[in-house]
């Protein structure tokens, strides 16, 4: 993997300047490297950790049979991988224009990026953002319409766009929750939308029901 020689690669901390989701240049880091690697300061999130589970520069593999079957991955975990990680690619001035013609079909999202902020639908860019992206750390992912359902009473109903997640710990699945919303992105802001409880029809997952999610709550 690709590195920016920024806070989410603790290693690999030799380059003059850090960048930011923000497309914004700090100055030089090595003191604050110098730091955590004395163990004298906590950086959150944790480098190592960051590296490993929430770069998105890492969906380029797992998104990739060719690469899964280089690295040594079993066949069942390719065809599992390859089935459920929307087809990722590292944008670069070399597929600028070939992704740009394609950016219909595409989502783009910040490497480093979380909650997300700074991503970008395609069929909504701009010239003016498309140039953002380039000069940062992004990549383009296979867009996947997201299913929905009808929330609230019939005569009131509305159409809510439907997210589902599953919260493991040491490769067991804890927790299965969703979230509702409308709009181009998961958000907190529809009204009627957030939490919602997820219930399933295996017996070795708990059924359990999300934080915040009391009454009106509905099931997808």
């Amino acid at each position: 993997l690709r590195c920016a020689g920024c806070v989410s690669c603790a290693n690999r901390w030799h380059s003059p300047t850090c960048y930011t989701r923000q497309h914004a240049y700090h100055k030089p880091i090595a003191p604050l490297r110098h730091a955590y690697l004395a163990g004298q300061v906590v950086v959150t999130p944790h480098p190592h950790a960051h590296a490993l589970y929430a770069d998105k520069r890492n969906l380029t593999l797992l998104s990739d049979a060719s690469a899964l079957q280089e690295l040594g991955a079993s066949a069942e975990s390719i065809a599992t991988l390859v089935a459920g990680v929307p087809r990722t690619e590292i944008v670069g001035e070399d597929s600028a224009a070939r992704l740009w013609q394609q950016r219909r079909q595409l989502f783009f999202k910040p490497a480093g990026g979380f909650g997300s902020k700074a991503a970008y639908r395609g069929d909504k860019l701009t010239k003016r953002v498309w140039e953002e992206i380039l000069a940062g750390s992004y990549v383009a992912q296979e867009l996947v319409r997201p299913s929905e359902r009808l929330i609230g009473p019939d005569a009131a109903s509305q159409t809510m766009k439907l997210d589902l997640r599953n919260y493991a710990y040491e490769g067991q699945v804890v927790l299965t929750a969703a979230r509702t919303y409308q709009g181009q992105t998961t958000n907190f802001r529809t009204p009627g939308g957030g939490f919602a409880p997820v219930f399933t029809e295996s017996a070795s997952l708990h059924q359990m029901v999300s934080p915040g999610c009391s009454g009106g709550c509905q099931t997808p």
